[in-house]
């Protein structure tokens, strides 16, 4: 009983702890800091609620981004909006030159108006293998999709990409209703 109680203690404390990660990933797919930070924070809710339900605490990550997702899914459900993206947040530069920090953020800019570009589905695929660094199953599991799905995704989301960071001028990025929800 007691060691049982620890364990649900140390889960809680590892959700909560993943928080920061949430809310990378929610702004990756939405563009939008207030609700990625109201996505991050329901999940770590909806699972520190249900801490109880989760059988293995190996798969505790893919769980939470599997929360996460069907919050984003929820907020879409209930709105029906498209997502504006009014302004892209530059990442601060850790270099110590304002010459190198101004090409950093310009390099930053361009990949994250890229991802933005991308259909939703690519763009969550993209995030959670590429930049999380999940498997394709963990990426599968979080998102209610089939691994193939997650792998022909990932595949036409990374030849976009290519194509858009290596052929394409930054000022000509822009986004399409269509590039917010599509798959």
């Amino acid at each position: 009983m007691l060691s049982s109680l620890l364990h649900i203690r140390a889960l809680k404390a590892r959700i909560a702890e993943a928080r920061p990660r949430l809310y990378r990933l929610a702004y990756a797919w939405c563009h939008d800091a207030c609700l990625a930070d109201d996505l991050a924070q329901e999940t770590v809710i909806k699972g520190l609620n249900a801490v109880h339900q989760l059988k293995d605490a190996s798969v505790l990550e893919a769980w939470l981004f599997s929360i996460l997702n069907n919050c984003w899914r929820d907020h879409f459900r209930r709105l029906h909006p498209s997502a504006d993206i009014d302004e892209i947040m530059e990442l601060p530069a850790d270099t110590p030159t304002p010459e190198q920090q101004h090409v950093e953020s310009e390099l930053v800019g361009r990949v994250r108006r890229a991802v933005a570009i991308l259909p939703l589905g690519q763009r969550q695929v993209v995030t959670l293998v590429d930049l999380e660094e999940m498997s394709y199953s963990a990426a599968a599991q979080a998102l209610g999709i089939p691994v193939g799905t997650v792998m022909s995704r990932l595949s036409r989301a990374r030849l976009a990409l290519r194509d858009l960071l290596h052929e394409a001028p930054a000022s000509l990025y822009v986004l399409t209703p269509k590039s917010r929800t599509g798959q």
